[in-house]
């Protein structure tokens, strides 16, 4: 198959590549060290302005109106410049397809303008629980409804954007008689909601910029306009969402890992040793043709999961293919990078211990390469 990019794709992925180098890489090294959230939430809102915050979302709700195609390009270049920022972007794109996919028209036109320009800073998707993680079916977040509201208590972990999003999708327990996975619903929860509590910043190993929270909701009031589609499918949603953000997270990846072997290819041509520039030397070679080779499989692979959600496919099995390969790729197209550099890649005087520490969780956050390979196999055998 031919797979040549549209003028549009192309004008939008030049643009982030403009931004991502000139904006955040800059910054990045800054921001992992200080976790500095104004550095943090001046370049969301202009990402917001350039209409990265809502790429797949129509313009009638102030998105830019493009395809999934074009968000995992964007995702990419600002991987490649800062993990931290592409993280919290993949999010809230997340968050605002579900929106514009399952919301009514009144949610849509309330809550897709003000994350589209930057009104809200970020979304929040917020599924994962202290004993729920892979398995989301098992979360015992509770929602009951008492008159015009909807009770929730319950806590989340691990929420990206806990700190400073505008809107969080919040998975609960409807109905707990109900067959497993049945009995759950999505709400959309604002912030400032009686009962509603943003709870600690985790100490993280790598992705520091983006802050990762607690969520608490204790008696927290839900207007009953804010349950996000029908009771009872909210389970649905959020396997059908997490299938495109495995994607951007995938997109993420690449990103990074990109980043990390064209830095170490560069270092490998200055770098003299035994006389000559280590490039010279076939080890070296071998590790940058290796791993470009991977780096453009994971390439084509995300951007077939992305054509095929766009043309309304069933993309599963290709989205947990793209995003198992291209965040295993990437791991060992960071460590490998560190190799090249030897001592000076376990330096913090330079970027290769930075991209090794953000690329870490992309095999274990939207689904750990284990829950991958189960969905791939699912689906493998579900073809026969």
């Amino acid at each position: 198959m031919l797979f040549e990019l549209s003028e549009e794709e192309k004008l939008i992925q030049a643009a982030a590549v403009r931004f991502a180098k000139h904006q955040l890489e800059p910054v990045a090294a800054e921001l992992d060290r200080t976790k500095d959230r104004d550095i943090l939430l001046a370049n969301l809102k202009k990402l917001a302005e350039l209409g990265f915050m809502g790429v797949d979302i129509r313009a009638e709700y102030g998105g830019t109106d493009s395809n999934s195609v074009a968000l995992s390009l964007v995702l990419t270049e600002l991987g490649r410049a800062c993990a931290s920022t592409a993280v919290t972007t993949s999010v809230t794109n997340l968050v605002a397809e579900a929106i514009q996919s399952m919301g009514s028209e009144k949610q849509k036109q309330k809550y897709l303008p003000k994350m589209c320009s930057g009104e809200y800073a970020a979304g929040g998707f917020a599924l994962t629980e202290p004993m729920a993680g892979s398995d989301p079916s098992s979360i015992s977040t509770a929602a009951v409804l008492r008159g015009e509201d909807w009770i929730l208590n319950g806590r989340k972990v691990f929420i990206t954007s806990g700190e400073y999003a505008g809107i969080f999708i919040i998975w609960a327990v409807v109905d707990k008689n109900a067959p497993r996975g049945e009995g759950i619903a999505a709400f959309l929860v604002e912030p400032e909601f009686p009962g509603f509590t943003v709870g600690k910043d985790e100490d993280k190993m790598g992705q520091i910029g983006a802050a990762t929270n607690e969520l608490i909701m204790e008696d927290c009031r839900v207007p009953r306009e804010n349950l996000l589609g029908e009771v009872s499918n909210g389970y649905r949603i959020a396997v059908s969402e997490l299938a495109g953000g495995r994607i951007g997270i995938g997109s993420v990846a690449l990103g990074i890992g990109l980043a990390a072997m064209d830095y170490a290819k560069e270092y490998a041509k200055e770098r003299v040793q035994f006389g000559q520039p280590i490039a010279k030397y076939q080890a070296i070679q071998w590790m940058l043709a290796d791993r470009y080779t991977e780096l453009e499989a994971a390439r084509l692979l995300l951007l077939q999961a992305a054509h095929k959600k766009d043309q309304g496919r069933n993309f599963m099995k290709a989205a947990s293919m793209a995003k198992l390969f291209a965040s295993e790729a990437a791991n060992r197209a960071c460590y490998d990078a560190m190799q090249i550099l030897g001592g000076y890649g376990y330096s913090r005087e330079y970027p290769l211990e930075r991209m090794a520490r953000d690329v870490r969780v992309c095999t274990i956050y939207e689904g750990t390469s284990e829950i991958q390979r189960l969905i791939i196999a699912r689906e493998l055998l579900l073809e026969l």
